[in-house]
C-alpha cells in the first residue's frame, strides 16, 4: 500500500472547467481595471464571452459589462475612482485589508512578488504585486495553480470586498461574486477573518513608501524614476503587465 495519497483539491462553488474558470479571471481582471480605452473597445468581445458561462457567474458578469457599455467613458473613470480608489473599504489591494500602509505589508506584498517570479514572471511597473486584477491576470494567463492558491488565501478579503461593493450597489459587486465562484466557499475560519476584517478597517499606521522596500529593493519600480516609464495613454493596466512569458494554459 502506498504511503503517499494525493489530497483532493477543494471543489469550487460553482462547477466549471478550468478554461471557464481562467475565462472568468481574466474577464474579471479586465472588468476591475480602470477603464482605459483599449479595454471598452473589447466589451462586446467580453459580453459574448461571459454569455457562454454557467449561470450564476454568466449574470454576475454580465452586469458590470452592462454598466461598463452603457455609461460614457468620463462617468466611468470618475465613478472607478470613487469606487476604487477613495473608500477604504473597497481597495482593490489585497494586503491593504490586514496591514493598511503599516510596516508589516512590505512582507505581505513579497508573498506575491515571489510568486510570479517562481512562475518566470516579472511583474511590469505599473502596480503594486497585491492589485486584484494584476493577480487576476497572472492565474488567467500564466500560473493558474499558483494564481489560485493566492486566490484561495485572499478569500476573506475578496469576499468582504464583494459585501462592500454590493452595500454601495455597486455593479463591480458582480466581478468579485464571479471570482469568488471559482474558488472553494469561505470556511468556518474564513467568515471569522471577515468578520474581524469588517469591525476592525485596515490599520492607519502611515509610513509612507518604506514598507515597499526591502534591502534596498523597490517593492515597485515606480518608486525608482531609473526603472519607471508610464503607461501609454488609453491603454489598460493589465496589458502587458507580466514580462517575458507567453500564455502557459
Amino acid at each position: 500500500m502506498g504511503l503517499l495519497t494525493l489530497r483532493r483539491r477543494p471543489a469550487p462553488v460553482v462547477e466549471m472547467s478550468d478554461r471557464d474558470r481562467r475565462l472568468v479571471w481574466r474577464i474579471a481582471a479586465l472588468v476591475l481595471d480602470y477603464p482605459g480605452a483599449d479595454t471598452l473597445a473589447i466589451l462586446a468581445d467580453l459580453s459574448e464571452a461571459a454569455a457562454a458561462l454557467a449561470e450564476p457567474v454568466r449574470t454576475d458578469l454580465l452586469r458590470p459589462l452592462t454598466h461598463l457599455s452603457c455609461t460614457a467613458p468620463l462617468t466611468l473613470a470618475r465613478d472607478y475612482v470613487d469606487t476604487f480608489d477613495l473608500r477604504r473599504r473597497a481597495s482593490l489591494h489585497l494586503t491593504y485589508y490586514a496591514y493598511g500602509d503599516t510596516r508589516k505589508r512590505g512582507m505581505a506584498l513579497l508573498r506575491f512578488k515571489h510568486a510570479y517570479r517562481h512562475a518566470g514572471a516579472e511583474l511590469s511597473d505599473r502596480e503594486l504585486p497585491d492589485h486584484l486584477p494584476v493577480l487576476l491576470e497572472f492565474a488567467a494567463t500564466v500560473d493558474p495553480i499558483g494564481g489560485e492558491r493566492l486566490l484561495g488565501e485572499h478569500v476573506p478579503v475578496l469576499e468582504m470586498l464583494r459585501l462592500s461593493l454590493t452595500d454601495s450597489e455597486s455593479p463591480y459587486a458582480g466581478a468579485l461574486a464571479a471570482v469568488l465562484a471559482t474558488l472553494p466557499p469561505p470556511t468556518t475560519a474564513d467568515r471569522r477573518r471577515i468578520a474581524e476584517l469588517a469591525a476592525q478597517g485596515p490599520p492607519d499606521e502611515d509610513v509612507g513608501l518604506e514598507p515597499y522596500s526591502m534591502n534596498g529593493e523597490s517593492m515597485h519600480p515606480a518608486m525608482n524614476p531609473d526603472l519607471y516609464s508610464p503607461p501609454a495613454a488609453g491603454t489598460s493596466a493589465t496589458a502587458g503587465l507580466f514580462a517575458g512569458t507567453g500564455d502557459r494554459r
